[in-house]
């Protein structure tokens, strides 16, 4: 059967087990290569875990950085890749300590679907509740709730039920959408796979079972190309093409974001900040040119008029507008500060361009997720910020484009990334 691709990030706090939950997953859905299954059980016994017994350590499967096995904590997020007879994957096992939430941004911020786990002993804590602003920061369109470690508490029903009330509460405040909240133990491997004859109480789907039902993806928004790169050969081509049917190419080299894009179709162009429109003559993709690019596709991109456009440029299905100030969601990502007036590096699909910070709205208290009238944003802050930018932008709302709703803003003096921030309804243009 034809299978479908699903993006997952895990969240949650720190030693609720992301890890092993992962390693679980990918255990018992047969998706560990055998030689990485003996390296897995070797390490596991060197280091005594499982006692006299022996067991598999399954968080060692994504803890793959030295310090990260020495502590037994994640550090980086970890990428895994694995297929079962229903859809492919690709899960992003994210850090849960507050000092890489950053990590968890960048492992969140492709996600089609998020996994949050709470500790069954423990409950909701700061930093679950900080992942959960971060998911909803980043627009994760699904989210499935992950109640771990429930062995430890004897599979308490009404245990699990208050946590499951609390989670939906707070997914509800941000205006998540929680999907199915499961009882699982990542450790013994109790509703991940395969069912659990301890929870009897419990008639939801297994873990496993729920991510293959999940809608894949986002609703396609307007085809978005940001110029990487123009091709302008001049007759210096490799060999066996025609120089002379070369000589006066134009392409704009990029990758096409949402949408789809059809030779014939008008588009407009954000070039020097100013709008101008034009007919797309021909497309062209490493296997060849074709008429319709998909979302995704590397493409090289013909223009029946001369416009004068480079890297940085914006080609969109409509007329862009061009936008020089605008309001955004920011997560500061660096220990550093951000107040009015600062100058930074504003990067914007492929444009980079000098800014400066403007008004500073609020900072989210992630206690109770109330607004706080702030001056300035540290790190890890969840804010709202203005940006003016010394060149035009075509920004989109972030719902609608992840590509053309999403910047970072960077530190002129070391390149550093200070924060990501995410365009929304309402943002302010001038």
């Amino acid at each position: 059967m034809t299978t479908t691709l699903l993006r997952i990030a895990t969240a949650g706090s720190v030693d609720d087990g992301k890890s092993t939950l992962v390693g679980r997953l990918l255990h018992d859905a047969k998706a560990i290569l055998a030689d990485s299954l003996d390296d897995l059980a070797r390490t596991s016994a060197e280091r005594g875990f499982g006692g006299q017994a022996g067991a598999l350590d399954l968080a060692l499967v994504t803890d793959g950085l030295r310090a990260e096995r020495e502590q037994g904590i994640t550090i980086d997020v970890a990428y895994r890749y694995f297929s079962t007879a229903r859809r492919s994957f690709i899960l992003a096992d994210c850090p849960g300590h507050v000092q890489y939430t950053r990590n968890t941004v960048t492992g969140a911020s492709t996600a089609d679907a998020a996994i949050v786990l709470v500790d069954a002993r423990h409950g909701v804590l700061e930093q679950t509740r900080r992942h959960l602003g971060v998911l909803a920061l980043l627009r994760v369109p699904q989210l499935v709730l992950a109640v771990n470690k429930m062995d430890l508490v004897d599979w308490d029903e009404q245990r699990f039920s208050a946590i499951e009330t609390e989670v939906l509460d707070l997914a509800g405040q941000l205006g998540l959408q929680a999907a199915t909240v499961i009882p699982v133990s990542a450790l013994h491997g109790d509703n991940v796979v395969d069912p659990s004859a301890h929870s009897h109480w419990y008639a939801g789907p297994t873990l496993l079972g729920l991510l293959e039902e999940l809608a894949p993806g986002r609703p396609a928004g307007t085809a978005r190309l940001d110029v990487q790169y123009v091709i302008r050969p001049q007759g210096a081509l490799a060999p066996g093409l025609d120089p002379e049917a070369y000589r006066d190419f134009r392409g704009y080299a990029g990758t096409l974001a949402d949408g789809s894009l059809s030779v014939g179709e008008t588009v407009g162009i954000l070039s020097n900040g100013y709008p101008a429109t034009s007919r797309v003559k021909a497309i062209g993709t490493p296997a060849g040119p074709v008429g319709t690019a998909q979302p995704g596709d590397a493409i090289v991109l013909e223009l029946e008029d001369e416009v004068d456009i480079a890297r940085g440029d914006t080609v969109v299905a409509g007329l862009p507008q061009a936008v020089r100030e605008f309001a955004a969601e920011v997560c500061i990502l660096a220990p550093a500060t951000l107040a009015e007036g600062q100058r930074v590096l504003l990067k914007h699909g492929t444009k980079v361009a000098a800014a400066k910070i403007g008004p500073i709205s609020h900072v989210l208290d992630v206690a109770d997720y109330s607004r706080r009238q702030a001056d300035t944003l540290g790190l890890n802050d969840l804010g709202r910020l203005t940006v003016r930018s010394s060149a035009a932008l075509s920004p989109a709302e972030y719902r609608d484009s992840r590509t053309g709703g999403s910047f970072l803003l960077i530190e002129p003096a070391t390149g550093r990334t200070l924060a990501a921030g995410i365009i929304g309804a309402g943002h302010a243009a001038a």
